[in-house]
């Protein structure tokens, strides 16, 4: 059974890979608009970090082309500007809390990458810690784990 498991598994991630995972995608955009905008300033080199970070996801590339991705990060920084809308990529971050680790490690760690330009702020810190918790992961073991190159 555990082969059959595994191969339908393969299968199904070969497919959200080519058709799109609109969720991991939303996830992904969220969390960087999130951190982005956490210190009320938003830099050039985090937007083309986010971008970076999610092209270089094998999902996230072949499911959508850079203005796609584009496109929903301009959307997610649009919502993190307000209270509502942080708190609504909170809710497209929470929505792949059930998903591999894997796959919600690399949502958290591209936001960090994000975060991590000149350093991560106090207030970067605390936007990390909620997405962190939306993906139910830990942020302190993820950031000792993967520190910065």
């Amino acid at each position: 059974m555990g082969f059959l498991h595994d191969a339908v598994e393969r299968f199904r991630f070969t497919l959200k890979a080519y058709a799109g995972d609109e969720a991991l995608m939303q996830a992904a955009v969220s969390a960087c608009a999130n951190v982005a905008v956490a210190d009320g300033e938003l830099m050039t080199e985090e937007f083309e970090t986010a971008l970076e970070g999610m092209r270089a996801n094998p999902i996230l590339e072949k499911g959508y082309d850079s203005l796609m991705l584009e496109h929903a990060l301009y959307e997610g920084l649009g919502r993190a500007r307000t209270r509502a809308g942080r708190a609504e990529n909170l809710v497209r971050i929470a929505a792949i809390a059930d998903r591999p680790e894997e796959q919600r490690r690399n949502v958290f760690l591209i936001a960090a990458d994000v975060a991590d330009h000149e350093g991560i702020g106090r207030e970067e810190d605390a936007a990390l810690a909620e997405v962190a918790a939306a993906l139910g992961l830990d942020k302190d073991t993820l950031l000792q784990r993967f520190p910065e190159l």
